[in-house]
């Protein structure tokens, strides 16, 4: 299996690692096929990802989309944050083998989810 130089960064030099304390959204998500597991948690102020970091347990792809996604969402909005797709995610790493394209899924679903844990607080 051959990785982007772009993946193989991100997974030997993973940005935003981590948890926030107290954090404003949590979400969190696996698929029991490959054992992938990760969790985003999110600081908001006005509106605006603050902050985001993950914690990700899984292969060389499921670190690299889950570092590429903390970079492409912070600062973002959270409608802007909300659109960001699975091929977004791909294309930012330069490409996944076919094989692995269910990690992105996995990274943007796990924001997704922080989102709406965010979203559910706020509306109470």
């Amino acid at each position: 299996m051959v990785y982007s130089d772009i993946v193989m960064d991100h997974f030997k030099n993973p940005r935003n690692v981590g948890e926030i304390k107290d954090a404003d959204g949590v979400g969190g998500v696996g698929n029991p096929t490959c054992g992938d597991m990760m969790t985003i948690t999110l600081r908001i102020k006005d509106n605006i990802i603050e902050d985001i970091k993950f914690k990700t347990f899984g292969c060389a792809a499921a670190i690299a989309t889950s570092s590429i996604i903390t970079e492409i969402a912070k600062g973002k909005t959270l409608e802007e944050a909300k659109n960001i797709t699975r091929a977004n995610v791909s294309d930012e790493l330069g490409g996944l083998p076919l094989i692995k394209m269910h990690c992105s899924n996995l990274a943007s679903d796990a924001l997704k989810k922080a989102i709406d844990d965010y979203e559910k607080k706020i509306n109470k």
